[in-house]
């Protein structure tokens, strides 16, 4: 038998880290080794037990997540999920976090979980998995990526839009060429690295990202800061115009739909698909029925395999196909699923990705 998965919890909450080691030790793959009630408890304890992973509360006493993070990833490289409010606030520190080389993210548990104690479980129990795979590599190149872009030119600042009200259409160029985008696990970092380097005449990209319904909003926004195009929260009947992206809501399906001359967005209530509410084949396969030929679909680093089947049916009408590869990857198992499926016509570094979009375009 393997070695099962040595996990720190790190949270300020005696509540909070009770319930986590309940959860994490009913799995047989996963052993709890150690709990910490601060990032200073939690210093002394990494080194003396150990552990492959940790779960880091994003706010505690003394020093925040994100401080210890940054210190973690510059000195000692680990695997790291969040445990996250679900606020704003906490969604913004939450990509912070992420930017620094954390791996994924949970909600924090709540006290309530009589009804979604099982689907909480699995969720925490996947992603620990997960995390334990990826490699102190990755997580170098991740911090690395986190400094170099603290150097970088600021993009020009411009208002976060909460909706098309304002919008004069005449004025604005329906998007005739549609770029669909996939992601999951790295993902949000992932999709920054590419629209901070795509020019604000880039036709319009349509984006599902694996993401809780509170933290969409708040990662649409924080996208529209580093991107020259303007960033959406996607609304149902939205236009979708050059220059423009538009990011699914955490709870409904994106869909393109052709209409009049132009192409809208449409959101769908409907059941998961792949067990993701967004799921990228619903997106990619509305765009091969709407767009056909006429559209670039590109699928980054993710856990599992949504978007995969997807992508083989926007190649088969002809759209150019891009994979993000294994070494760039944070988790290469979408993209790699879709390689295996043969479905992938380029299969590239995250960092050649932005100017292979704009070959094609």
């Amino acid at each position: 038998m393997k070695k099962p998965i040595r996990v720190l919890i790190v949270d300020d909450s005696v509540l909070v880290r009770q319930m986590l080691e309940e959860m994490l030790s009913a799995d047989p793959e996963i052993e709890v080794v150690g709990s910490a009630f601060d990032p200073f408890d939690a210093r002394e304890k990494i080194k003396a037990l150990h552990p492959d992973v940790l779960t880091l509360d994003v706010e505690m006493p003394k020093m925040d997540g994100v401080t210890f993070l940054k210190n973690l990833m510059r000195l000692h490289p680990m695997p790291v999920v969040m445990v996250s409010t679900l606020t704003e606030k906490g969604a913004d520190v939450t990509f912070e976090a992420m930017d620094l080389g954390a791996v994924d993210f949970v909600t924090k548990p709540k006290i309530n979980l009589v009804n979604t104690f099982e689907a909480y479980t699995q969720e925490i129990c996947r992603k620990i998995k997960t995390a334990a795979k990826v490699s102190k590599v990755s997580l170098e190149r991740q911090y690395n990526r986190y400094v170099a872009n603290l150097n970088a030119p600021p993009v020009l600042a411009k208002v976060t839009p909460a909706s098309t009200a304002g919008i004069n259409r005449s004025a604005v160029k329906s998007s005739n060429k549609i770029i669909a985008l996939g992601a999951s696990t790295g993902g949000t970092e992932a999709i920054k690295e590419v629209l901070m380097r795509l020019p604000a005449s880039t036709p319009a990209i349509v984006i599902t990202q694996h993401i809780p319904a509170t933290f969409s909003l708040p990662f649409a926004k924080r996208m529209n800061t580093v991107s020259e195009m303007t960033v959406y929260h996607a609304k149902d009947g939205q236009p979708i115009l050059s220059g423009n992206v538009y990011i699914a809501p955490g709870d409904k399906h994106l869909m393109v739909v052709k209409e009049g001359g132009g192409y809208v967005c449409r959101l769908n209530d409907g059941p998961p698909v792949n067990r993701h509410k967004p799921a990228v084949d619903v997106m990619f396969r509305s765009v091969t029925e709407s767009v056909g030929s006429n559209s670039i679909c590109v699928l980054l680093t993710g856990m599992g395999a949504d978007g995969a089947v997807g992508m083989k049916e926007m190649q088969a009408k002809k759209a150019p196909t891009i994979a993000q590869d294994e070494n760039s990857s944070v988790v290469w198992g979408m993209p790699g699923e879709a390689v295996k499926l043969g479905a992938a016509d380029y299969v590239l570094s995250l960092n050649d990705i932005p100017q292979k979009i704009l070959e094609l375009v």
